[in-house]
């Protein structure tokens, strides 16, 4: 794919019209703001961004010099309660664009608002994130069968049900990008967190429903991770038993949160396996 004049692609977009938006809780206005503090929390030396009280979602587009045509929507973690917005965001967009891959940084809504589910909000960005790229595709030099899904820790949870839960839309129609697919064509999960039952051992949670349409997923994790390694262990066994084209990657060591900024050991070298994995698979 010939590469393309970055004005004809925005730099950042709103996903919703204003009218959609709450930006209250408790009778309070809320506003965006970082949550980090200088010198503390410093992941592989350097500060994070933890982005809290996001009311406005948006995706934020990293076109590369020369686009081939493959785009992947980015979802930070964060427990859904901030986002990690460069750490497990913008860092990512960047190599992705290295690669050649058209990236999509989803700044969802997080925390839940009062009565809703915490994954219910960030479900209908993501929804509206990819039928706005499949809907623009041809404009920004993306192929329509070639826009994935990556997401770290909660933004793992939310790739999952973004992957299994496409087949109509969770939220009242904005215009003509909500007709077409919202259903990502794969899927790329770091240390995903919140997939299994916390009750029943061996059980994937009880709002993911694996089908074989589910997207073929790359997944990656280690065994000291905090979070449990059998988040991605029974998801990867969700996949083979549905006959889903999966790979996965197990490192003893790494933990958890570390974006790409690992220098040792095994999870220093996933994102190459990525960028195998997607040529691979013709992505």
């Amino acid at each position: 794919m010939s590469a393309m004049s970055k004005a004809q692609v925005p730099a950042e977009i709103n996903l919703w019209p204003q009218n959609r938006l709450i930006d209250t809780a408790q009778g309070q206005k809320l506003v965006e703001h970082d949550l980090s503090r200088p010198g503390e929390e410093l992941v592989a030396g350097k500060e994070v961004i933890r982005l809290a009280d996001i009311t406005n979602p948006t995706i934020k587009i990293f076109t590369p010099k020369n686009p081939n045509g493959t785009a992947v929507i980015v979802c930070p973690g964060g427990g859904y309660g901030i986002l990690a917005l460069d750490l497990e965001g913008t860092e990512l967009c960047t190599w992705f664009n290295s690669i050649g891959v058209t990236a999509i940084l989803l700044k969802y809504r997080v925390p839940a608002p009062p009565g809703k589910l915490r994954y219910e909000l960030p479900l209908q960005d993501a929804q509206r994130a990819i039928g706005l790229v499949r809907f623009n595709a041809a404009k920004w030099g993306i192929k329509q069968d070639h826009i994935g899904i990556m997401g770290f820790s909660a933004g793992g949870h939310l790739s999952v049900m973004a992957s299994n839960t496409y087949s109509k839309r969770t939220y009242e129609q904005v215009d003509e990008a909500d007709n077409i697919s919202c259903r990502p064509d794969f899927t790329i999960l770091v240390y995903p967190a919140y997939l299994i039952d916390e009750k029943e051992e061996g059980k994937l949670a009880s709002e993911i429903q694996v089908t074989a349409n589910t997207p073929p997923t790359f997944i990656m994790q280690t065994e000291d991770d905090p979070i449990n390694v059998e988040n991605g262990l029974y998801y990867y066994l969700a996949l083979k038993k549905a006959k889903v084209p999966a790979e996965m990657h197990l490192y003893p060591s790494g933990g958890h949160g570390y974006g790409i900024r690992n220098k040792n050991g095994g999870t220093s070298i996933y994102p190459q396996l990525i960028e195998k994995w997607l040529a691979d698979n013709k992505f």
